[in-house]
């Protein structure tokens, strides 16, 4: 059973801190597709990026360049933001999330830059971009037993890019879903 928090609790910022992966949910306030047809939600996996806690309702991260710019258009437009961190370990099933609104700063222009720079990936992805700032308004806290046990190996890096799956588009005339 999940259970909402008016803020950051010391069980959820103990996962918090040992996260290896989180995700970023963010959503057009508008629900209008974007640029290049996408959206209305986004959905980004960070791995090997801390998730800062600044305090019992502020978190904050690097966001490094390498993939789309969904989740700083989404909050620049006032959409609400929702981050997703989640145990992988055997013994210790649990998944948080927190719930608020994002402020998107250029990494010169932020204040909390030199902090998160102590910090940086594990693995450089990229140049920095800018630094998200979440305002969180609540938090949950549920189980966690539909997320598999898993074990880290190592950090992305630049060469494990998925090229095979950044091909041409492919054609999905002739495949026919079936049901039994």
């Amino acid at each position: 059973m999940a259970t909402y928090h008016p803020s950051i609790t010391d069980e959820q910022a103990a996962l918090i801190r040992s996260a290896q992966l989180f995700f970023v949910a963010s959503a057009d306030p508008a629900l209008a597709r974007g640029p290049h047809d996408v959206g209305p939600v986004n959905v980004s996996a960070k791995g090997g990026v801390p998730l800062h806690i600044l305090g019992p309702n502020r978190v904050a991260y690097l966001d490094y360049r390498g993939s789309g710019n969904e989740t700083a258009r989404h909050c620049t437009a006032g959409g609400p933001i929702t981050v997703m961190i989640s145990s992988f370990e055997g013994d210790d099933a649990a998944t948080v999330r927190l719930f608020g609104r994002a402020t998107v700063t250029p990494l010169a222009e932020s204040l909390r830059a030199d902090l998160l720079l102590q910090h940086p990936a594990r693995e450089l992805k990229g140049a920095t971009r800018q630094v998200i700032e979440i305002e969180i308004d609540n938090t949950m806290m549920s189980c966690g037993y539909g997320v598999p046990v898993m074990q880290l190996v190592r950090d992305r890096r630049a060469v494990d890019r998925g090229r095979k799956y950044k091909g041409p588009v492919a054609s999905l005339e002739g495949i026919v879903a079936t049901t039994n």
